[in-house]
């Protein structure tokens, strides 16, 4: 006779605790060399090295730097993906900043590898996958941080990618066609130690380049066309739509201008600004996106500049399983007592585990253990034990929840899931397929 499950969850737990030194090894060396999206190389062969160490066979390259381990339970009747992310953000103000490209893991993914990491040693290490019905596959994503729109489209006008997002381009390649769910955790969000479920905004990714004419900016500015002064028209048009959308959609729009110019007595001839429409649904994100297109066209019809808009598929809103939810909430309880809640309120930010909450069951569970604000200067990791162990110890336990016994759990959660789309619907939607 098999164990119980609360046997097995035990047996994973102290194999957690055993390993702990590796699993905060890998979070503090990911920490200390941060990679910008679709750049992680140094990353994946940390993650690599730390499978090699648990026997775990893998897959690497997986657009580009994503690396998958799978293993095994007793049978292949369901399978749980469980991710980790491995791109850092850009905070060239942050203390412990890469020089000389500005990322900083100020957004908390080493602790998504940590945690990861640390659900593998707990579920491998401890044995118990050979008492699930099921397989795990964890997986190290790439470029979650949706930025350098300019570097990735060049990667998909080469066909490297199809998506900006690394989780899309997953979707894209069919490595969850045969995944059941997906389960990860995010450091720093929802306001307490533990929130057994997030939910985000989507959001359409934009860049826009105004095209003038370059002279001399002292002696003929009359016989240029100043691109900078569109952007300037086109934002301030941008500012002027605002009073227009409506406090329910939560609609964010946040433009940079990421290229203002070449030399200050020249008149700029080429200008370049990336921006976000965010919003909590899908029809008023698209709303806010007409709005905001014609507001930056008429920056470069106000002074006879050529006006070039680019859309990228963002991200999806984040669509709920409470079931999912409600299995790690439990495992929270036991880990964390009272200082765990059961969220499932929207927040502002934006992730690609939107677009797969929209095809299969999707948990993205948020743990305390950070100072300061995420993507800020001033974001430090300060429990590691919370943000890195406990988290750890949350995602095994969920998995042994799915796949105990004969899967039941798991099974009843997949066949009262509906999705939003298939595989195949996002695709067309998003015009990649």
């Amino acid at each position: 006779m098999g164990m119980s499950k609360q046997e097995l969850k035990a047996r994973a737990l102290a194999a957690i605790d055993e390993n702990r030194d590796n699993i905060m090894e890998l979070g503090d060396s990911v920490y200390a060399e941060p990679e910008l999206g679709y750049k992680e190389f140094k990353t994946a062969e940390k993650v690599k090295k730390a499978f090699a160490v648990l026997e775990i066979p893998y897959r690497d390259e997986v657009a580009i730097t994503g690396v998958i381990g799978t293993v095994q339970g007793k049978s292949n009747k369901l399978k749980v993906a469980v991710m980790g992310e491995l791109d850092a953000i850009t905070a060239p103000s942050h203390p412990d900043a890469d020089v000389r490209t500005g990322a900083a893991h100020a957004c908390g993914h080493n602790c998504q590898l940590a945690s990861m990491l640390g659900a593998a040693y707990g579920l491998t290490a401890s044995g118990v996958m050979s008492e699930l019905a099921g397989e795990v596959a964890f997986m190290a994503v790439p470029a979650e941080e949706f930025v350098e729109l300019e570097y990735r489209d060049g990667l998909i006008e080469d066909g490297k990618i199809s998506f900006i997002g690394g989780k899309q381009e997953f979707i894209k390649l069919g490595e969850f066609d045969d995944v059941d769910f997906m389960v990860m955790q995010h450091a720093g969000m929802g306001g307490a130690d533990a929130c057994a479920g997030l939910t985000t905004n989507g959001f359409i990714g934009k860049m826009v380049r105004y095209i003038g004419k370059a002279s001399h900016a002292g002696a003929t500015p009359h016989l240029g066309i100043n691109a900078l002064n569109a952007a300037n028209i086109g934002l301030t048009a941008v500012s002027y739509q605002r009073e227009t959308f409506q406090d329910k959609d939560n609609i964010r729009v946040h433009p940079i201008i990421t290229k203002g110019g070449d030399l200050v007595n020249v008149v700029p001839d080429d200008v370049r600004i990336e921006t976000y429409i965010r919003g909590n649904n899908v029809d008023a994100i698209l709303d806010a996106d007409f709005k905001v297109t014609r507001a930056f066209r008429a920056g470069g019809d106000a002074v006879g500049a050529q006006t070039v808009i680019k859309d990228f598929p963002g991200y999806l809103p984040f669509n709920l399983c409470q079931p999912l939810m409600d299995v790690m909430y439990d495992n929270l309880l036991e880990l964390v007592g009272d200082h765990a809640i059961n969220l499932g309120a929207p927040l502002s930010g934006s992730t690609d585990a939107g677009d797969v909450s929209g095809i299969l069951p999707t948990l993205h569970a948020g743990f305390g253990g950070i100072s300061g604000v995420l993507h800020g200067a001033d974001m430090q990791i300060v429990d590691k034990e919370l943000a890195y162990i406990t988290a750890a110890k949350s995602l095994a336990m969920t998995v042994i929840d799915l796949l105990y016994g004969e899967g039941e759990t798991g099974q009843t959660i997949k066949d009262t899931f509906v999705p939003l789309m298939s595989k195949e619907e996002y695709l067309k939607n998003w015009g990649k397929q």
